[in-house]
């Protein structure tokens, strides 16, 4: 076990990286906890030390688990949920979480993040206003069963006000070197989603569903184009962007649950996904040592579909498109 030196040592580590360059690091422990300039530079020395109540004040703000500074070694794994409906907690309260973790990644020097997609990234809805508004209408209306949305049909302005803080999210995201691992059914699961809301007459009008496929069509294909160049970039814009930061793998046998991973000079974070779009996060580092070799090795079992492999990238995405035709041809008929 850590020494409490050690222990108090290692926080102001870890409160010092998440501190963004232009915020002086003793001013904002000197105003979380109260103390003098001076006192903050004795506890941040280890001269002093801290008590429990100061000790839970500094992990609260910052986010900071306990397993992380113990560094322990167990299986009791501490989490951070964040759960949409869960004690008041909104949609724009998740996305706002979302962005403030991307901007701290974005901010580090050395980055990477692994996505193991059973589910479509969130991220990508964000750039198409009537699919993430698609998203929203099913998450409260088959997933949460939210107030409200007992007899509600689909909208096309359902995401109208979280789309700013949406596009700014995946404005970060996309400049942060990614690692995306799919299979068919990461699409498929959302054309799934778009059939049943039709099977059970979600849609108003025909129009709507048609225009939905069409869009979704779009996405395929931006989709495409992004893992043809190697990265990322908002549609409509010039496909302009740092080669190789996107890398798309393609995996038909292994993908499993909606996994994510970040390395960010040197600390560890894992982000796993329950009922859908719910998060728990943790930084314990056995745990994330064990997802980074997970996905490294499930790299290597698939196949890099982003930049080269034009032949298998083509086959991927276009067996997506002939499922998107198929649902089409069967509402049109």
């Amino acid at each position: 076990m850590n020494s409490p030196g050690a222990l108090q040592e290692n926080l102001f580590q870890h409160i010092k990286a998440k501190l963004p360059p232009h915020l002086s690091f003793v001013h904002e422990i000197s105003e979380l906890l109260g103390i003098s300039y001076d006192s903050a530079y004795r506890r941040i020395r280890g001269e002093k030390k801290l008590t429990l109540e100061e000790l839970n004040n500094l992990c609260r703000h910052f986010q900071i688990s306990l397993d992380t500074l113990f560094s322990v070694d167990n299986q009791n794994i501490v989490f951070t949920s964040l759960a949409i409906g869960e004690k008041g907690y909104t949609l724009d309260q998740w996305l706002q979480e979302i962005l403030r973790q991307v901007k701290e990644i974005h901010g580090c020097k050395q980055k990477e993040f692994f996505y193991s997609a059973k589910d479509i990234p969130v991220f990508h809805f964000f750039e198409f206003p009537e699919l993430f508004a698609f998203k929203i209408f099913f998450w409260n209306k088959v997933l949460f069963t939210a107030p409200g949305f007992e007899n509600a049909l689909y909208r096309f302005d359902l995401a109208d006000r979280f789309l700013q803080t949406g596009r700014e999210i995946l404005a970060i995201y996309n400049k942060i070197p990614t690692v995306e691992i799919w299979n068919e059914e990461t699409f498929s699961s959302l054309i799934r989603q778009v059939e049943y809301c039709y099977i059970c007459g979600y849609f108003g009008e025909k129009e709507e569903i048609l225009k939905v496929l069409e869009i979704l069509k779009t996405m395929l294909m931006h989709l495409q184009q992004q893992a043809e160049s190697g990265f990322r970039y908002m549609f409509g814009t010039l496909p302009e962007g740092v080669d190789g930061n996107y890398r798309f793998y393609c995996n038909e046998v292994l993908l499993g649950d909606n996994t994510i991973f970040i390395s960010a000079d040197g600390h560890l974070k894992t982000c796993l996904t329950y009922n859908v779009i719910n998060l728990l996060i943790t930084e314990n580092p056995t745990l994330c040592r064990q997802i980074e070799v997970s996905l490294r090795n499930l790299t290597k079992k698939s196949t890099l579909i982003s930049s080269t492999s034009e032949k298998e990238r083509r086959q991927f995405f276009s067996s997506i498109c002939r499922k998107i035709k198929t649902l089409e041809d069967s509402v049109n008929s």
